[in-house]
C-alpha cells in the first residue's frame, strides 16, 4: 500500500445465486458511498437455511480506504 492511513469497515452481501455474487453485491453497493476503495477482503462465508434448504448465500466482506487528509 501506498503511504497514508486507511480506514477498515466489514460489509454483508447477499445473495441467492452464489457466494460470489453476494461478495460483488457487498463491494458494490458499499462503492456507491466509500470513495477511493482499495481493497476487499472475503473473511467469512456463511448460508441462510430455511426448512432444511439454502435460501441464500451471505458473504462478510473487509473493505479498505484510504482517509482523506
Amino acid at each position: 500500500m501506498a503511504e497514508g492511513v486507511y480506514k477498515i469497515v466489514e460489509v454483508v452481501g447477499v445473495s441467492e445465486k452464489s457466494w460470489e455474487d453476494a461478495g460483488r453485491k457487498a463491494v458494490e453497493a458499499a462503492s456507491g458511498s466509500i470513495r477511493d476503495l482499495r481493497v476487499a477482503e472475503v473473511v467469512k462465508l456463511d448460508m441462510k437455511v430455511e426448512e432444511g434448504k439454502v435460501a441464500a448465500f451471505r458473504a462478510r466482506v473487509s473493505l479498505s480506504f484510504k482517509l482523506e487528509a
